[in-house]
């Protein structure tokens, strides 16, 4: 397969051929540099490479041109590669124009001429941008390839899980084989035991029938266990306020495990679009939060270990004890709780029986392209919601949100609000609710109840996503650690009461801001009482946990 293309477009020779020779210098190993003398010659030119299948991984085109200028040519772009990263040349006097661009073209960056020293003002945002193409971009395959049906429960569940790992994965769709060859080829192959569906099967030759996914975490050598007995700082969960203590905890020296129940990144690492995030102007997804978060934590040298799950934790003297599904335990320290939330289940009829062949909570990325030309529905009006629909209106026929309020603006951002009324196949329909899902071995249809009416209409639907809400997985602390009534963690100043502090407490000061019951153990993030459920809070509350967890441990004996 040929090498992913960087085409660099401007009607100025001099700076075409600059621009050319840095990108060359620097990039020609693993990407072919193109070059383009006008818009009408990029397009021409991108066409070409579309007919021929090749990938396109960055587009670098000068704003004045004539005939069509860098916007208008990045308008037209955008058709044929619309998932190609696109950085605008600009002149100073160009940076509105630029910064018009970031929401006319989904434009990723702008760049200002000129850009010498490139070690400094060029080869550092296209370095960042290129991971991230190359991060979503599917080589040619080489890795798991995954045999099952669409509306099986458990191949979405192994989709999921390798999803959400950001491990590449190739699906084979068992129903398609009379239309597809390969997966013919494949089904045929096959020894009757290993034709338990869905099929992982793996480089080496191997393949796992029905696996789970703490059998394809062992098999991809993912860490299931922790590797020491004792650390600094043990992490209960993996979402932004987890990452963001295991980053700053093991950068400032802290032996650090993070367990994680199914993949870093948690409930946010799900998000299709994250827009409203500091320092990302053009948005990113919750998956590519994810993997820079992994990746930097692993770099100061944290333990990540997933897919495991906590199931107890004890107290002696300065240790706490953490017991993990499996049966394995180990100590530390200073204990984080960091477990994030779980979508609020929706209790009408058929509702357990189609989960995951058609109703999904949360996201359901991995299902978005399967919705292609089909109508789904969205329970919810909050972000993440909002942020579903935005997505899922790229591949299906209609989307239609379903909201119980009569507005989106007590629960959703501006910003999301807007786009989502300025998406044609995108409908919300406000005091609504799904009373009941029908279908036998998938989702066929829902019925809608209109609170204004009380009428219930019964309509197709390809697909169901439910946003209700989400609630904490605590029961599993037991009477250790203090939670309210509904399972979230108690700390600081939510612990006194009439002045006084917690049971048992048997320090010369008050609970920490973040800290539980339990000296030691701290909390953070949507687990935490009264926390702010956004991502940007989540960070914030992880790092500065860390700043507590010195100041205990200075403490402990």
């Amino acid at each position: 397969m040929a090498k992913p293309a960087i085409l660099t477009v401007d009607d100025d020779p001099d700076v075409l051929r600059a621009i050319e020779r840095d990108l060359r210098q620097r990039y020609s190993e693993k990407y072919r540099v193109l070059r383009a003398d006008s818009g009408v010659a990029a397009l021409d030119l991108l066409r070409r490479l579309q007919q021929r299948n090749d990938a396109v991984a960055l587009l670098l085109v000068d704003h004045r041109m004539p005939e069509m200028n860098g916007v208008e040519t990045l308008v037209e772009a955008i058709k044929l590669y619309p998932d190609t990263k696109r950085v605008l040349l600009t002149a100073y006097a160009d940076t509105e124009a630029a910064i018009k661009a970031i929401n006319e073209v989904q434009l990723h960056h702008y760049l200002l001429k000129p850009w010498d020293p490139p070690e400094q003002h060029l080869y550092p945002v296209l370095d960042d941008l290129l991971d991230d193409w190359a991060a979503n971009f599917p080589p040619p395959f080489e890795g798991v390839r995954v045999l099952g049906t669409r509306w099986s429960a458990k191949s979405y569940d192994v989709r999921n899980f390798l999803a959400r790992n950001q491990v590449p994965y190739q699906w084979l769709d068992a129903d398609a084989s009379e239309r597809d060859p390969e997966v013919k080829r494949l089904m045929e192959s096959l020894k009757r035991e290993e034709m338990k569906l869905p099929l992982a099967l793996f480089p080496d030759g191997t393949c796992l029938p029905e696996p789970s996914s703490q059998q394809i975490a062992e098999k991809l050598g993912l860490r299931t266990r922790a590797g020491l007995e004792f650390y600094d700082l043990a992490i209960l969960g993996g979402g932004p306020a987890g990452l963001a203590a295991a980053v700053y905890g093991a950068s400032e020296g802290l032996k650090t495990v993070m367990v994680e129940r199914e993949a870093p990144g948690g409930q946010a690492g799900l998000s299709s679009r994250i827009e409203n995030y500091l320092g990302f102007p053009s948005g990113l997804s919750g998956a590519d939060l994810a993997r820079r978060a992994v990746a930097q934590a692993k770099r100061f040298g944290v333990e990540i270990v997933s897919p495991q799950e906590a199931t107890a934790v004890r107290v002696d003297g300065p240790y706490r004890y953490v017991r993990l599904s499996d049966g394995n335990e180990f100590s530390c320290h200073a204990l984080l709780l960091a477990m994030g939330v779980q979508w609020r289940k929706l209790d009408i009829p058929g509702i357990d029986r189609l989960q995951g062949a058609g109703v999904y909570y949360g996201g359901g990325t991995t299902e978005a392209i399967s919705c292609r030309d089909e109508d789904v529905y969205i329970i919810g009006g909050a972000n993440s919601a909002g942020q579903a629909a935005m997505y899922f209106s790229r591949y299906a026929k209609g989307v239609v949100m379903l909201v119980r309020g009569d507005t989106l603006a007590s629960s959703m951002s501006q910003y999301l609000i807007e786009q989502i009324q300025g998406t044609s196949n995108i409908s919300v329909e406000y005091r609504s609710q799904v009373t009941e899902v029908h279908g036998y071995d998938h989702l066929e249809e829902i019925s809608i109840k209109c609170d204004r009416t009380g009428d219930v209409t019964r309509v197709p639907a390809a697909a169901l996503f439910i946003f209700i809400g989400a609630e904490p997985r605590t029961s599993w602390l037991g009477d250790t650690v203090e939670t309210d009534a509904r399972g979230f963690v108690l700390t600081g100043t939510d612990l006194m009461r009439d002045g006084k502090r917690p049971k048992g407490w048997a320090l010369e000061r008050d609970p920490g801001l973040l800290e539980t019951n339990i000296p030691g153990i701290f909390a953070v993030g949507d687990v935490r009482h009264g926390s702010i459920k956004r991502v940007a809070s989540g960070v914030g509350e992880g790092s500065i946990a860390i700043q507590f967890v010195h100041q205990y441990l200075a403490k402990v004996s």
